[in-house]
């Protein structure tokens, strides 16, 4: 068991996952990915998050990871820990030790004490749900650690089975950035992960920097895709799809809804999976 409270022994890492095809790439209608989990109600990066999310059905888990300064990979969004913990520095100086000495449950009205949460830790919660998740990993740029954070995140994903799918129905994980450099060095040594370029301006939706680097999917904010309505039939014309984000109203839901928006992240997964059932 880890200090997280996840039970990293379950099959995980043994570099051999146990691939079943996502039912969401199998059925009409948007998916519902959990912004840092169901971090609306609960603190974010947090397995209290991540496991409230799945219960309520998410199809989809989203985390932003960083290196530490001795190379682990955590699940924090921001450079440093000041917002979301009981402590403050930044986390590419902090070990993973160091970082594990504050709290990063009670800040929230509704958390709970809680450690910081490890990349490892959030692939075995979600390999070994009981039900077929895709885990969305963004990664964070420009860093210190410039391309070395793609190099150990391959490596991460090759120890749990997962950076080589044999399709993208049956993949288990996807990586997805704002920097274009790091989705091309993921789609260099493995070419089956799908990708998405994410972007929150309009220069984003040519599609062009999507191509080159060869993101399997786009990623406008809802923002953008309010006033840039035809980039979803751009992205399936070019054999691409769109992940929208992040989503907590209604009619931003129906809107992804009547585009064909595969996968919408919002910070309430449970309130979305109801309005996508309504729309049904």
């Amino acid at each position: 068991m880890s200090e997280s409270g996840v039970d990293e022994t379950v099959g995980r890492p043994d570099g051999a996952a146990r691939p079943e095809p996502l039912a969401v790439d199998r059925r009409p209608g948007p998916a519902v990915v959990a912004h840092r989990g169901a971090s609306g109600e609960l603190p974010e990066h947090t397995v209290a998050a991540y496991e409230l999310a799945l219960a309520q059905g998410a199809d989809g888990l989203e985390c932003d990871i960083r290196l530490t300064k001795d190379l682990q990979f955590v699940c924090v969004h921001d450079r440093t820990i000041d917002r979301t913990s009981s402590g403050s520095g930044v986390v590419s100086e902090l070990t993973l030790d160091e970082l594990r000495e504050h709290d990063f449950g009670s800040w929230h009205p509704h958390g709970a004490s809680a450690q910081v949460l490890t990349l490892a830790e959030l692939l075995t919660l979600t390999l070994d749900w009981e039900r077929p998740v895709r885990l969305f990993i963004e990664t964070k740029h420009p860093v210190r650690f410039g391309g070395l954070v793609e190099q150990k995140l391959l490596a991460e994903l090759h120890r749990f089975g997962v950076a080589a799918p044999p399709s993208a129905d049956h993949s288990r994980a996807a990586v997805i950035s704002f920097s274009a450099a790091s989705l091309w060095r993921i789609r260099r040594h493995a070419p089956l992960l799908p990708t998405v370029l994410l972007g929150d301006t309009a220069r984003f939706l040519g599609g062009s920097a999507a191509r080159v680097v060869g993101a399997t999917g786009t990623g406008p904010s809802i923002t953008t895709l309010r006033d840039h309505q035809r980039t979803v039939d751009r992205d399936a014309a070019a054999g691409r799809v769109t992940y929208c984000w992040t989503v907590d109203e209604r009619p931003d839901a129906e809107l992804c809804a009547d585009l064909g928006v595969r996968w919408v992240a919002t910070n309430f997964p449970a309130r979305l999976g109801g309005w996508f059932a309504d729309l049904a």
